[in-house]
């Protein structure tokens, strides 16, 4: 049976592209190699709290199209990311703002906390930034990098603050108010019920086919459809012909705990070098559960390995040269369609998928 579309990937942007051309009466496809649709965004329920099986994923935008759009499937409580960093046992609020500089300093007013920084950026006297870890202090000093930045950025990118490039970090967040609020976006918040609802009413109508691998029958798959929306990693499509991009991997660790309240906040970074994991994630705080138990999850950054789950690409200069050449390949595939995080090699906020996916929906007949 010939469809018009097959779409390889069930995730945020393949499962919008399958719902807007559905509903433009064309027969699509949805193939899905793990065991269930959502990708990344996927949440299962556990003890009656809907756990993010692959990190935390916290809505946020100020683009009130994608907004409307994505509450269509479903309502929006008013979670705010609010995270907490641990160095050593030490709290900290994060973004940096007014209550991160009085635990750090004991400083109560702006004028303060700005004297502070403006003085430990002086004793370094950073003026072109050639590391990662020049570019923090020239931003916000030597205390909040060692304490807050160095030791979680390490853990997550492998590789020491001094040997990774100054724009990883082009600038950071810091206020000088009260206010524990992680994003400045107008829109926020976790979709009551759970990500995978989102998925599964966008799929409605559509044909999908789980634990089914692109790669195990490429041409079959290729031949199915007049067109193909390719989700999945370009490099993999193009048989790594130019090499391997990179990626940072993750691996998670869940437990289920009996107690109501573990940590009193969904998400608490581990800025210290020792601790292997850079944070734990209470799920039940994103939706407000009123479950008797909990259920964490700690998340261990790792080098990634062909033939694992990709999380984060590495955009450094070899990178970006070795996915140029991937792209042009890509121009070149007529009927084949690359989006989404893998197919672009590029990290996504959940809006960016949504705004890429449903341009790409207009264009397409």
């Amino acid at each position: 049976m010939k469809y018009d579309y097959l779409i390889v990937g069930s995730g945020l942007f393949g499962s919008i592209i399958a719902h807007e051309m559905t509903k433009k009466a064309k027969r699509c496809l949805v193939i899905e190699k793990r065991n269930h649709i959502g990708g990344n965004v996927y949440t299962e329920s556990i003890e009656n709290i809907n756990v993010h099986r692959y990190g935390a994923h916290i809505f946020h935008t100020d683009n009130k199209e994608v907004w409307d759009y994505i509450n269509r499937f479903a309502d929006f409580n008013r979670y705010t990311n609010s995270p907490v960093a641990n160095y050593k046992g030490e709290l900290y609020n994060l973004p940096f703002n007014m209550n991160t500089f009085y635990q750090m300093w004991g400083v109560r007013t702006p004028e303060e906390a700005k004297a502070k920084i403006q003085e430990q950026k002086e004793e370094f006297k950073i003026e072109n930034p050639q590391n990662l870890e020049e570019q923090a202090i020239s931003l916000i000093g030597k205390d909040i990098y060692e304490k807050l930045v160095k030791g979680y950025t390490e853990k997550q990118w492998g590789r020491e603050c001094r040997d990774l490039p100054a724009f990883i970090i082009k600038r950071l967040p810091v206020r000088y108010t009260f206010d524990n609020n992680y994003f400045n976006d107008l829109y926020q918040g976790i979709p009551i019920g759970g990500y995978t609802r989102i998925i599964e009413r966008m799929l409605e109508g559509t044909e999908v086919k789980l634990n089914t691998d692109f790669f195990d029958d490429r041409k079959k798959w290729l031949d199915s459809a007049d067109r193909v929306i390719f989700t999945g990693m370009i490099d993999e499509y193009f048989d790594y012909c130019y090499g391997e991009l990179e990626y940072r991997g993750l691996d998670f660790e869940f437990e289920t705990l009996d107690c109501e309240n573990y940590q009193g906040n969904a998400v608490i970074n581990y800025t210290d070098s020792e601790t292997p994991y850079t944070r734990i994630i209470e799920h039940k705080h994103f939706e407000a559960s009123a479950s008797e138990r909990t259920v964490i999850t700690r998340e261990y950054p790792k080098a990634w390995k062909k033939g694992e789950e990709a999380y984060y690409p590495i955009n450094d200069d070899k990178n970006a040269e070795l996915y140029a050449k991937y792209r042009k390949l890509a121009e070149r595939e007529g009927n084949v369609i690359f989006g989404g995080r893998l197919g672009t090699y590029q990290y996504l906020d959940m809006w960016q998928v949504i705004d890429e996916a449903l341009k790409l929906a207009d264009e397409l007949e």
